[in-house]
């Protein structure tokens, strides 16, 4: 069923727009919501008359994203994740992790907006795009994942206990040869000093 979205709708697409919807979806969430109207030619005309209103949301929904915009470019969004041994997470940050980063540094950005360039499963900086408005505002900005100052503590100490014990295991096998050593040479001088 074809539509006139009279407001934004997420997966859906934005004011003014005619799009193909469920006949379900149509019916039940977005006509009693006053979200869109069916795409006829009375409502076509409606929507000519109503032009200019909407054409005023559009620039307004257009220049908030443009503020946002301005905001997210060249912003680092920095987060700090739990990481095993490797290097690697616990999981991996999601769009939903980066959205809510985002909302607490008062940018609110919906999830579905956030691209993040490759899979974000370990440390390190990767590039992110927004896309805020369509494929007409679109903001650039990267995301840094860091590991936990306390863990990254906790690692240290665990590598430098596990460089002693292997130094202290050195040092008990060098020791052993070096026993081992002197009791052959000892032997040996006494065997030579019995066939004498």
């Amino acid at each position: 069923m074809k539509v006139i979205l009279l407001e934004k709708v997420k997966n859906v697409g934005t004011i003014g727009q005619i799009v193909s919807v469920a006949e379900g979806f149509a019916r039940n969430f977005l006509m009693p919501r006053k979200l869109a109207l069916v795409a006829d030619e009375k409502n076509s005309n409606v929507l000519k008359d109503r032009q200019k209103a909407l054409a005023k949301k559009i620039q307004a929904e257009q220049a908030g994203a443009v503020a946002i915009k301005a905001k997210l470019d060249g912003l680092t969004v920095e987060m700090i994740k739990k990481v095993g041994q490797n290097g690697k997470l616990f999981g991996s940050v999601t769009t939903l992790d980066v959205s809510k980063e985002l909302e607490a540094k008062g940018i609110l950005v919906e999830r579905r907006a956030i691209v993040i360039e490759g899979a974000a499963k370990s440390m390190g900086t990767f590039d992110c795009k927004a896309r805020l408005f369509g494929n007409d505002v679109v903001a650039n900005f990267k995301l840094k994942i860091m590991i936990d100052p306390v863990q990254a503590e906790e690692l240290k100490k665990a590598a430098a206990e596990a460089a002693k014990r292997n130094a202290e295991k050195k040092a008990a096998k060098a020791a052993a040869e070096a026993a081992a050593k002197a009791a052959e040479e000892a032997d040996l001088a006494a065997r030579a000093a019995e066939e004498t």
